[in-house]
């Protein structure tokens, strides 16, 4: 267990640098509900609700909702399918114009366990069509993700969870391209069976700025299969 809580400091840590513009200066805050609902041994259902803060926890900037469609080939491999309604507000010091995203993508889940730990990893493609005012046009975005993860259970109530992401937005004529990374390490708790609690720290990194969000996610499963036998 030491060497697991360590493991987490060292990378919280490596995550973090010092601040160079106001907005790094701020401690934010990531705010995420996510639920599953497992329909047969085939096929699931996801939703995540998020939102983001420039401060705790004020200064909006971000709401992310997406449904999610999810067909398990084997106990390891997930096709997923999303559609998601996002509104973003890119106003700092003071309140901006809104941005409001249509979003859809395809995912691919695997998970693997290698010396008795547990990796998951994530590919997933994204098209983003973002409605921008001022002038207002429509812009068609398309990102790839990569984000490799683990959960390392220290007794049945308590966990940790370290994952990193890394996005790559692609350029067109009307978008400059970009890459962020995102670093994640939260401290969980199985609040009960279906249903736990994560207390964490998100390193942003994304043109040029170097962000730090306090993050507090609840997530949730059913399992219908259960109920229906």
């Amino acid at each position: 267990m030491k060497k697991h809580i360590i493991l987490s400091v060292v990378f919280i840590t490596i995550s973090t640098t010092f601040a160079q513009s106001p907005v790094e200066d701020k401690i934010g805050s990531w705010f995420t509900y996510g639920a599953s609902y497992r329909l047969t041994d085939k096929v699931s259902i996801s939703n995540v609700v998020q939102s983001w803060h420039y401060e705790i926890p004020d200064n909006f900037n971000f709401l992310f909702t997406s449904l999610v469609f999810n067909y398990h080939v084997n106990s390891k491999l997930t096709a997923s399918a999303s559609y998601g309604f996002n509104d973003i507000d890119s106003g700092f010091n003071k309140p901006g114009t809104h941005t409001y995203e249509n979003r859809f993508y395809e995912q691919l889940g695997y998970k693997q366990t290698i010396a008795k730990l547990p990796f998951d990893l994530r590919i997933r493609l994204e098209q983003r069509l973002l409605n921008k005012p001022e002038p207002t046009e429509n812009v068609l975005h398309h990102r790839t993700r990569y984000r490799l993860g683990t959960k390392i259970k220290l007794n049945n109530t308590f966990f940790i969870r370290l994952h990193n992401e890394f996005i790559w937005t692609i350029q067109t004529n009307k978008n400059d391209g970009f890459t962020e990374n995102r670093a994640y390490g939260a401290f969980g708790v199985n609040v009960f069976k279906s249903a736990n609690v994560q207390v964490g720290y998100l390193n942003r990194k994304v043109k040029g700025l170097d962000l730090h969000r306090l993050q507090l996610g609840f997530f949730y499963k059913i399992d219908f299969r259960k109920t229906n036998n």
